[in-house]
């Protein structure tokens, strides 16, 4: 019988107690490769994987995009972008709230964290919702659901550690998720509208601007729209790998917020220490579910988990919506960074086995981890709202979140009947 269970059960164990993710995973996987092949090998192993991960070039992507996306949170190019959005819609009713869904689908092409975009946009975007008597289920949950975007469009922390874990091309899993991240701006703007219609009310809107005072607006974001093409183009056309990509969209970034004058030595320092401290969180955790993954893999737990699917169905169809319900029940439970390093090294090999493109999976459980973000009771983003809002309850919050909820599963459905909306891109690079 194999032993694995056991294991899981450990995990689970120990994750209650409320020991942090990375040293819950290279615990289990520790003592559970020791009781296969014993601790010389297992403690060889666990050194090995931390050294040689360390040392890993392709790491090196990490640091630099969170860089990056700290040195455009201190540009204020999120208030830039939100700033040309409501421009172009604060003429129509919903108008701000969909600016704020379009706002944060841009800071997150440049930003990459969905926490990060929730809690910039809401100190930006709640203000004008509120002074136009938006109800806060619509205007928290515009935030919440748009600041989902920042782990799908790249640059994605998420898709790099994703990346890593299963050995995928970055640049093609970053070029993977535009197309499904604008599917996802469109579907939030229909869920702001959705929400208005159910409301029954009507919004107070402002006169329409005219064009030119528009596209000045628009102007004043050429910043963060060059440096994500400079970025991404860069990666499409080959111009350089990924790797080198994050040291010129850091250095971009670094630009960009001496052009907008907001650069001084105390914050500057306090951008790099915070970058340094969340890399070695992050590494940390990353560590920790390689080892985690080594006991998974000599645990004989892919096989088991293989056939244990192919009971709902053998068809890879079948298996992709078990996976799905499986997401969704922990994304009640679990946080986003969490649900992925746990379950990726599992599901990962049992996906392949199936024929089922590892690019295209990768952005499949992006989009299921973003729902977790606004999933009760462990909605991230929904916390983080309330932590800037503090008068709005969670309640409020998570049923304004409905209608978003309903397009995230729309957009899941729709990727699994069409995966060239995935594929286009990195087919095409």
């Amino acid at each position: 019988m194999s032993e694995w269970p056991i294991g899981v059960a450990v995990l689970a164990a120990l994750l209650l107690t409320g020991m942090p993710i990375a040293f819950a995973l290279a615990l289990v996987g520790l003592v559970g490769t020791a009781s296969i092949i014993g601790w010389q090998p297992s403690l060889a192993l666990i050194g090995q994987t931390f050294f040689e991960n360390g040392r890993n070039y392709s790491l090196s992507v990490l640091p630099l995009f969170l860089m990056m996306g700290n040195f455009v949170v201190q540009s204020g190019i999120a208030r830039d972008l939100y700033a040309a959005a409501h421009a172009w819609l604060r003429h129509r009713p919903g108008g701000l709230a969909i600016a704020t869904v379009i706002a944060c689908g841009g800071f997150s092409s440049v930003c990459g964290s969905s926490i990060a975009t929730a809690a910039t946009m809401s100190k930006i975007a709640l203000p004008s919702m509120r002074r136009f008597g938006y109800p806060d289920e619509i205007s928290t949950a515009s935030i919440a659901a748009g600041g989902t975007l920042g782990i799908l469009i790249p640059p994605s922390v998420i898709l790099v550690f994703y990346g890593i874990m299963t050995q995928q091309d970055i640049g093609k899993l970053f070029l993977a998720g535009i197309i499904p991240g604008i599917v996802g701006v469109i579907g939030y703007a229909i869920a702001v509208m959705i929400s208005v219609k159910l409301r029954g009310g009507t919004l107070r809107t402002e006169p329409k601007l005219p064009l030119r005072a528009r596209f000045a607006a628009l102007g004043r974001t050429s910043g963060a729209l060059a440096l994500f093409v400079f970025v991404m183009g860069g990666i499409y056309f080959g111009i350089f790998t990924p790797t080198e990509s994050a040291g010129m969209g850091a250095a971009g970034a670094f630009l960009l917020v001496l052009a907008s004058r907001r650069l001084n030595f105390r914050e500057t320092l306090e951008t790099l220490f915070e970058t340094a401290r969340t890399t070695a969180m992050m590494f940390f955790i990353l560590f920790g579910a390689l080892t985690f993954t080594n006991y998974v893999n000599l645990s004989g737990m892919t096989t088991d988990m293989q056939a244990l699917l192919t009971v709902f169905g053998g068809s890879p169809l079948s298996v992709l919506l078990t996976i799905l319900v499986i997401y969704l029940v922990l994304g009640c439970m679990l946080e986003g960074l969490s649900m992925i390093m746990l379950t990726v090294p599992i599901f990962y090999p049992v996906v392949a086995s199936l024929g089922i493109d590892l690019i295209w999976f990768g952005i499949f459980v992006v989009i299921v981890t973003e729902i977790s973000y606004i999933t009760p009771p462990v909605g991230m983003n929904a916390f983080v709202l309330k932590s800037v809002v503090r008068d709005v309850s969670l309640k409020t919050i998570f049923s304004g979140l409905v209608p978003f909820l309903v397009l995230d599963i729309v957009r899941v459905a729709l990727i699994i009947a069409i995966p060239g909306i995935v594929l286009l891109l990195p087919s095409s690079m």
